[in-house]
């Protein structure tokens, strides 16, 4: 059967939409990418979003209209992908989306519960499609003590186990995550967290100081020396000593944080301050595999995915801080780093269409396995 799935991240870089075969369940499920495109957000919903997440007009009415406008996006993301491949949006056994978080709380505090907050509505996204919609994932793992994050680990299980090899898939979105499926591992060996800021500081470093989206290919970076104040203002981020599982996001690594380190050092060239912010996601990974991953795996191959595979400077960043393990791009396995994600959502989509779970508590901390998602009919 034919479905989508959908994919909105912290970094707002565009909307991810694969369209895939899929057939099977659990561990004999079988999956085939036929379509991908990643659209990119119109600019007054970009403007939007980034002032909700940023807390600067996070008032009532916009979050009520945002969770319409992003529905009606998506919406109109799916049909369009379908239209290019030839097939009608009603033909889809269902659509996955994770929505746009806006925000996630991982655990308690005096003022807050555990929660999380996804937008896009589905209501629209299935009467625009005509068929069944599946969103939501993450309320239900945290319904049972799970920190609903993160989820693409069962995809990566049931798409790369290995009787051979251990296997790390650093995924480096907003946030970067990195899940460990050792050699011939069963699903409760599996194990997964936040390692820390991916592309977001990186990117909100290149919008202030250069205006524009990205470094492309890590490019300001590689002209740029390390800033050894502000690797250790950063390598001090208590998140990094958190004990897993854990999960992070703009909460922590938002624009604010990397505004406020941005004016404190702001007498330092541009690149170097690049150069520093890029260093600094890849000794996030460096530090996890040091201090949580290497006693219980010792892993064998890394692969990266997500935009950040497309940044030389941090891959080789990453491999020079990782000399003992090889280092390859989700490419090199004959896979697409970009559409990896939206790809899950449509493995995790297909465990809820048959009512089978695919939170993983080894990861998340949930107390037992359940199915995710709510489903929207048409």
């Amino acid at each position: 059967m034919k479905a989508i799935g959908i994919m909105s991240g912290t970094s707002l870089d565009g909307v991810d939409v694969v369209l895939c075969e899929i057939n099977g369940v659990d561990e004999e499920t079988q999956v085939k990418e036929l379509a991908f495109k990643t659209f990119k957000f119109e600019r007054k919903l970009k403007s939007k979003l980034e002032e909700i997440l940023e807390e600067k007009k996070a008032d009532l009415a916009s979050i009520c209209s945002i969770n319409f406008e992003l529905g009606e996006f998506f919406a109109e993301c799916c049909l369009k992908l379908c239209q290019a491949y030839g097939i009608n949006s009603t033909e889809l056994a269902f659509i996955a989306s994770h929505g746009q978080t806006i925000y996630h709380i991982s655990e308690n505090s005096d003022s807050s519960i555990k929660s999380t907050l996804q937008l896009g509505e589905s209501a629209l996204i299935a009467e625009r499609c005509g068929c069944q919609v599946i969103s939501n994932f993450r309320s239900r793992d945290m319904a049972v003590g799970g920190q609903g994050a993160p989820l693409v680990p069962y995809s990566e299980y049931i798409l790369y186990k290995n009787k051979q090899k251990s296997y790390g898939f650093q995924n480096i979105g907003g946030i970067g995550n990195i899940t460990i499926i050792p050699k011939n591992a069963q699903k409760e060996q599996v194990f997964a967290f936040d390692t820390g800021p991916g592309n977001m500081m990186i990117n909100q470093v290149t919008k202030i100081l250069y205006d524009t989206e990205y470094d492309n290919a890590g490019r300001f970076a590689a002209k740029g020396k390390l800033i050894k104040p502000l690797q250790e203002e950063l390598m001090g981020h208590p998140y990094l000593k958190t004990e897993p599982p854990k999960s992070t996001g703009r909460e922590m690594f938002g624009d604010d944080y990397t505004n406020r380190l941005l004016e404190k050092y702001f007498s330092h060239k541009k690149e170097d301050l690049v150069a520093t912010f890029t260093w600094f996601t890849a000794y996030c990974i460096y530090y996890s595999y040091e201090q949580f991953i290497k006693e219980k795996t010792i892993i064998d191959e890394l692969v990266v995915g997500g935009g950040g595979a497309h940044n030389l400077t941090l891959l080789t960043w990453i491999k020079k801080l990782l000399p003992t393990i090889n280092v390859l791009t989700q490419e090199e396995i004959g896979m697409s780093s970009d559409s990896k994600e939206a790809v899950a959502f449509v493995i995790l989509g297909n465990q809820t269409y048959h009512r089978r779970p695919s939170n993983l508590p080894s990861v998340t901390g949930a107390r037992k396995n359940v199915i995710l998602g709510q489903i929207t009919y048409p």
